[in-house]
């Protein structure tokens, strides 16, 4: 273990959804903003690998990252915030831990000791805590542990959170618990009990919080404050007020004012390398609230009373929206509710259209109605994934007469297999992390929007997919408009397609969502509301 690396703990309690992954990424941004190389990682409670088996209603959008590890969204934060990749090491769950030590007893690793969660599955947890210190020279790992302290399943990592104290010793170790200070209309006061109740958990497990940061609705005042530290035994300057936000981007300004990192920083006597930079955050944050344009985009997919199945992708749009100073008014639209009856009404008065990834024919129809609708009215049109491949069927459908054209994964017994399962996926039986998944090359045709967008001609993307164009046919679409204007350099397989005589219809394989952060917009996104932009003004 590297001796100098910090390690900072963030807990939750009283309710799930505080805002666990946000401060985590809030404070990262800080602590990186002072100079100090920091990481992020989430432990999550549940026994699932990883979440890539897991529908989006279940647990939100599945994340991957360049090394082709599927995690949880909450990684996104930590990209978008820090402007840093993750990887498999930044997302470990119970299964995967269970997973690890059952492999290691099977192979005889534990020379016959029964093994028990104390100490082998409280070993792995910490061993995988201190990985990415051991291994990536950071100043400051910081660990969000998933769940609500109390969870049955939550008990292993709260236990070793309560051992990692020891092996790291003093100025070494900080726990931060984020809670919650819910306001009552009736008493009109706000209630400190519940977190009472949260904080005397933590220490019946052997943990006392180092600072507490309070979700409220209403500003703290002094007395509620003083009776948070003496009830909890924290200092009265570690009780950090967090007031709801108008957006997630503006919390790491809030923290800030709220000295968290200095809280921090004196806890783990850390020593400030320069003064904290956040010009660009500032800046990125001036265009966002103050927008020269507008723009309504329509997002179709079959998750939409979820908006966390596409977090991704909605703040890929507020990156790259704030980037050209334009106010993207986004609308989610159900694609299983879409029909050749009614789609004018429902789409009539977007300036762009998106068609979501996803898997499955439940809705698949209405995402064919939809490509159509933005193809035949020359509306800026971005297909990612399984909407790519939706805007080629549809095409092959339409265009090319060929009226069955589909998927084999809609329909494994078409006639015109436009798009079909990859030639590697065709013997696998294992649904979790088998796919495609993680960073290819892609070779852009000169002169097509995808160059246009990115400025240059090879770039790498993020993958998630078991499908792809049937190559067979490529010839013949782009005879009659279709192009590839994107391709692996080593397989040939079709990444982007786009049509000629539209103002902007882009289709890819990928999801640039993946890569887009505050400082770097995705470019495709940037392109797509700025085409969006220009519709509107015509």
């Amino acid at each position: 273990m590297a001796s100098s690396t910090k390690y900072i703990f963030i807990t939750g309690g009283v309710t799930s959804s505080l805002g666990k992954g946000i401060i985590a990424a809030s404070l990262g941004k800080l602590l990186q903003a002072r100079g100090f190389k920091v990481t992020i990682q989430k432990f999550d409670p549940y026994l699932n690998i990883d979440p890539g088996t897991l529908n989006p209603y279940e647990h939100g959008e599945c994340y991957v990252t360049d090394d082709g590890a599927e995690t949880d969204l909450d990684l996104g934060h930590y990209e978008r915030f820090l402007n840093i990749t993750t990887s498999q090491g930044n997302n470990i769950t119970t299964g995967r831990i269970y997973n690890n030590v059952i492999t290691k007893e099977r192979k005889g690793e534990f020379l016959g000791k029964t093994v028990q969660v104390i100490p082998h599955i409280t070993d792995e947890i910490k061993a995988n805590f201190y990985k990415l210190g051991e291994e990536g020279e950071f100043d400051v790992v910081i660990t969000e542990i998933g769940g609500c302290v109390g969870d049955i399943e939550s008990l292993p990592f709260i236990e070793a959170v309560r051992q990692a104290k020891w092996d790291l010793g003093p100025n070494r170790f900080l726990v931060i618990h984020l809670t919650l200070i819910p306001y009552l209309k009736a008493a009109k006061e706000l209630k400190t009990k519940p977190t009472q109740h949260s904080v005397k958990q933590l220490l019946e497990a052997g943990i006392q919080p180092d600072i507490l940061v309070c979700r409220t609705e209403y500003h703290l005042p002094a007395d509620v404050k003083k009776k948070l530290a003496l009830f909890c035994n924290v200092q009265l300057n570690n009780v950090i007020e967090a007031m709801d936000a108008d957006s997630i981007y503006d919390v790491p300004l809030l923290m800030k004012k709220e000295k968290l990192d200095e809280r921090v920083m004196t806890k783990l006597k850390l020593t400030s390398k320069e003064n904290t930079d956040l010009e660009n955050w500032k800046d990125f944050l001036g265009k966002l609230k103050n927008p020269t344009q507008e723009v309504t985009i329509g997002l179709v997919g079959k998750y939409v009373s979820l908006p966390d199945a596409y977090k991704s992708i909605i703040e890929s749009f507020t990156h790259a929206g704030a980037s050209i100073e334009c106010d993207v008014n986004l609308r989610l639209i159900s694609s299983e509710e879409i029909n050749p009856d009614n789609i004018a009404h429902k789409l009539q008065d977007l300036d762009g259209i998106l068609v979501a990834p996803g898997f499955g024919e439940r809705g698949f129809e209405g995402k064919i109605e939809t490509v159509k609708y933005a193809r035949e009215n020359n509306i800026p049109f971005l297909g990612i994934c399984l909407g790519m491949q939706v805007a080629v069927i549809e095409y092959a459908r339409n265009v090319l007469n060929l009226k069955n054209a589909n998927s084999t994964e809609m329909d494994p017994t078409t006639s015109t297999p436009v798009i079909g399962l990859m030639e590697e996926q065709k013997n696998i039986d294992q649904m979790g992390g088998t796919m495609r998944l993680g960073s290819y090359a892609c070779d852009l045709k000169k002169g097509s929007k995808a160059f246009q967008a990115y400025g240059k001609s090879k770039i790498q993307e993020r993958h998630r997919h078991r499908y792809e164009f049937n190559n067979d046919y490529l010839a013949t679409m782009e005879e009659h408009g279709m192009i590839a204007t994107g391709k692996n350099p080593e397989t040939g397989l079709v990444e982007i397609v786009e049509i000629k005589n539209h103002p902007w219809f882009v289709g890819v394989q990928f999801h640039p969502e993946y890569k887009s952060t505050v400082l770097t917009p995705q470019p495709l996104f940037v392109k797509f509301i700025q085409a969006a932009a220009d519709k509107k003004i015509k």
